[in-house]
């Protein structure tokens, strides 16, 4: 508990992510609201629109403030002194990577739930109840999914150490190397049909939303793959810590 705690005031010491939580929130609300406001009366929208602007924009958001929390302490050379006060290392670094994870779930939570709340009451005869598991998993879901790309957010900075580079190293592969693997010829699509984001993003809408994933993947095993290849790249990350010098 007392690495926890040391963890969390790392994290809140440092302005980063009060601004990333400040974004992460206006990004996924603002566009819910940019949604409703703009959908053609005649047109209904769905409960998985709403969350869009979570999944494809305020995530990114997400990993920044990951990648910082792990890089921070290695630009500024604080991380020796965490090593030295946990020198076995894994402790400190599960702490941290907990801390950011259930930060970006309770963002993500308050981010999903409040996306929905302003797009019901601004589209009161749309039918955006939450009355079906899939609804549930398109709100509620925005957190996990979160939590999930902190943790590999974290992991990456961790290996890479420096800010600029793990931020561009993320923000690349998710929101354009996953797209561009598709146009390889022949086997693209059966790639993609693997690649963590989009088999995520099977969890969060199924096999509907605004950009229906091509897994073939159940929700459930969608979460468990997803969350599998973040706790891989932990493991990693954790393996190379401790094995170079701080």
């Amino acid at each position: 508990m007392n690495l926890l705690a040391v963890e969390r005031i790392k994290l809140f010491t440092t302005r980063s992510p009060w601004w990333c939580a400040l974004i992460t929130l206006a990004l996924t609300i603002g566009f819910a609201a940019l949604v409703a406001g703009n959908a053609p009366a005649d047109e209904a929208i769905d409960v998985g629109l709403t969350q869009y602007g979570g999944s494809k924009f305020a995530v990114a958001v997400i990993m920044v403030l990951a990648t910082l929390a792990a890089t921070t302490e290695y630009r500024f050379n604080t991380i020796k002194t965490t090593f030295q006060a946990v020198p076995h290392r894994t402790p400190a670094l599960l702490a941290k990577t907990g801390v950011v994870a259930l930060l970006a779930l309770v963002l993500g939570e308050i981010a999903g739930f409040g996306a929905w709340a302003l797009a019901s009451v601004m589209r009161p005869n749309d039918h955006l109840a939450l009355d079906t598991t899939q609804a549930w998993l398109n709100v509620a879901g925005l957190g996990v999914f979160f939590a999930v790309t902190a943790v590999i957010g974290v992991a990456i900075g961790i290996l890479i150490r420096h800010s600029a580079g793990a931020i561009a190293l993320l923000l690349i592969y998710a929101l354009v190397f996953e797209g561009l693997v598709q146009i390889i010829p022949k086997v693209g699509r059966s790639i993609y049909e693997w690649l963590p984001f989009n088999v995520g993003n099977k969890f969060l809408y199924g096999s509907g939303g605004p950009e229906p994933s091509t897994s073939t993947l159940s929700p459930g095993w969608a979460l468990a793959y997803f969350a599998g290849i973040a706790a891989a790249l932990l493991v990693a990350a954790i393996a190379v810590a401790k094995k170079r010098d701080a």
